[in-house]
């Protein structure tokens, strides 16, 4: 078999508070298998966002080790890191994160700017199929001010993949949403994966990490259990 895309070994992650030590995640040992539709969930505070931070090497741990896609994300300095997450990993916000003053088109176009891997002249092709794979063909010159809440999600996915990363990270995708466009965006989540794209997604809401394959789920700074979705039969724990 082949290893897996994420791999945590005995994480710990501790902030210092004046004059306290607060432990935030505590003895974490995790894998995620390329291609699948992992669910994070926990209360608020549980870590279950630190968590998110390590896998996308936004922070790193005290002790332990983060793998992903090969690479160990506890050994970068912050400029290999940065270069890291700009050809691996691509996120979807809650709140869009769109650049306002850019059509989403632009907005597309950005991540392929920065990373420099695809020609000048090959990249507008790029953002315009990536907008019509999520539905946005007939929109990618309007500003994200201009198109409703599902859309500009739907373009923050298309966003999201523009350097084709194999990790894809949604932190609450579908908390701005209403019922009905959550539940389009986690089609086209789902839709986007694929042997070679992993998607982690972390949420408070249980239907929507029902849709996931696998949910993970966080308390108190530790994995406490992990369930099959609904609809699926109890399977044993894997963390």
């Amino acid at each position: 078999m082949s290893e897996p895309l994420i791999a945590l070994r005995s994480v710990h992650k501790a902030f210092t508070v004046g004059e306290r030590e607060v432990r935030v995640l505590d003895d974490v040992t995790l894998s995620v298998e390329r291609g699948s539709f992992v669910a994070i969930v926990g209360a608020s505070g549980s870590g279950k966002s630190t968590l998110l931070n390590l896998i996308t090497g936004v922070d790193r741990p005290s002790a332990g080790e983060v793998w992903v896609a090969g690479t160990p994300l506890h050994a970068l300095d912050e400029q290999r890191l940065a270069i890291w997450r700009g050809a691996h990993v691509g996120v979807v916000f809650q709140f869009f994160q769109l650049l306002p003053a850019l059509s989403l088109l632009q907005n597309v176009v950005l991540p392929m700017d920065f990373l420099a891997r695809l020609p000048a002249a090959a990249r507008r092709a790029r953002a315009e199929a990536l907008l019509a794979r999520v539905g946005l063909e007939r929109h990618g010159d309007q500003l994200p001010g201009t198109v409703s809440g599902g859309q500009q999600q739907r373009a923050a996915i298309a966003r999201a993949l523009a350097n084709d990363p194999p990790l894809l990270v949604a932190d609450e995708p579908t908390g701005n949403l209403d019922s009905r466009t959550a539940a389009e965006v986690l089609t086209i989540l789902d839709e986007v994966r694929g042997p070679e794209r992993t998607i982690v997604m972390v949420t408070h809401d249980l239907d929507v990490a029902a849709r996931a394959d696998r949910i993970v789920r966080v308390v108190d700074g530790r994995i406490a259990t992990e369930a099959e979705p609904a609809g699926q039969p109890a399977g044993p724990t894997r963390a």
